[in-house]
């Protein structure tokens, strides 16, 4: 395997393990701080993405942008996958985490968020195709290095985070 290619698997599973804490744990530090909570919706946009009214913008935004890397990665990772074949796998890991937050109780699975998390997969995977389209042979290691550098302050905040809380 090559290099970049490693390295875009260790910035992957990084990422997949912080997004992991971030969806299912809520960033808590022990069991006892999730939340007991177990609902469902199946309505599109309905109920459960408004606050006072309105559709929550806010979050909708940030389950697509929790998934960009997603896409940026898998693109990374399996080049020669369809599109579609690309999309099925980050709508599945979406799906997971919505199933997984219904069975243990520590959050409420949504369609909104499945649908959102798949967008954001989606503009990862045309984010890719751009930079692989503009810098051709060098995407791959101009996106590990703003990978990098993201990964890093990521870090650093989780870990500031962590900090404030205990």
């Amino acid at each position: 395997m090559k290099r970049e290619k490693k390295i875009t698997v260790c910035l992957s599973a990084v990422y997949l393990i912080i997004l992991t804490w971030v969806i299912l744990f809520k960033m808590a530090l022990s069991v006892e701080m999730l939340p007991s909570l177990r609902s469902i919706n199946l309505i599109p946009y309905g109920e459960s993405a408004m606050a006072n009214g309105k559709i929550d913008l806010q979050e909708l935004i940030y389950n697509a942008v929790a998934f960009v890397p997603v896409g940026v990665y898998l693109a990374m990772l399996k080049p020669q996958w369809s599109f579609v074949r690309k999309v099925l796998p980050i709508a599945g890991l979406s799906l997971i985490y919505e199933v997984l937050q219904y069975i243990f109780a520590i959050g409420a699975s949504d369609i909104t968020d499945l649908i959102n998390n798949t967008i954001g997969g989606i503009i990862g995977i045309c984010v890719y195709a751009l930079f692989a389209a503009v810098l051709k042979d060098r995407a791959d290691k101009v996106l590990n290095i703003l990978a990098i550098v993201g990964t890093v302050m990521l870090a650093g905040l989780m870990g500031l985070l962590i900090v404030v809380n205990l």
